[in-house]
């Protein structure tokens, strides 16, 4: 089967730190921009949800034609957002959890300025191996 995904974290600023299209679907040259836009839109949504729930995981906040945006909220506001075509809540979840935890380990690196670019060719890999083995 295949997928279309794309992930991005947000900062707290809406400022975009990392980008990845970890789909497995054929690659259109409209795609990325396409899926940048969707994500962005969806932005506003997740600032007025981020405020009225506790939850971390927010399921799907957005749709556009059969994509939908799921969200993960960290405490510091940092938003992990996967634009996704797949039904797979608990593996939606997973992801992002272990990416939560990989970013964390990038916060924790005493040469990364919080909120800049993630640039990490390590991250980036790790961060495709665990939407291979969920999305």
């Amino acid at each position: 089967m295949t997928t279309t995904a794309c992930f991005i974290i947000v900062s707290r600023n809406d400022i975009p730190i990392y980008e990845a299209e970890v789909g497995s679907s054929a690659k259109r040259e409209d795609a990325a921009q396409l899926h940048q836009f969707v994500l962005h839109a969806a932005l506003d949504v997740v600032q007025d949800l981020a405020w009225t729930t506790s939850v971390m995981f927010l399921k799907a906040i957005d749709r556009f034609n059969d994509l939908v945006v799921s969200v993960y909220v960290t405490a510091g506001h940092t938003r992990f957002m996967l634009l996704h075509d797949s039904r797979n809540d608990d593996g939606i979840k997973s992801f992002f959890q272990e990416v939560h935890e990989l970013y964390i380990k990038i916060l924790l690196n005493p040469l990364y300025l919080p909120g800049s670019r993630i640039t990490s060719s390590h991250f980036d890999t790790k961060v495709r191996a665990i939407a291979r083995k969920y999305l």
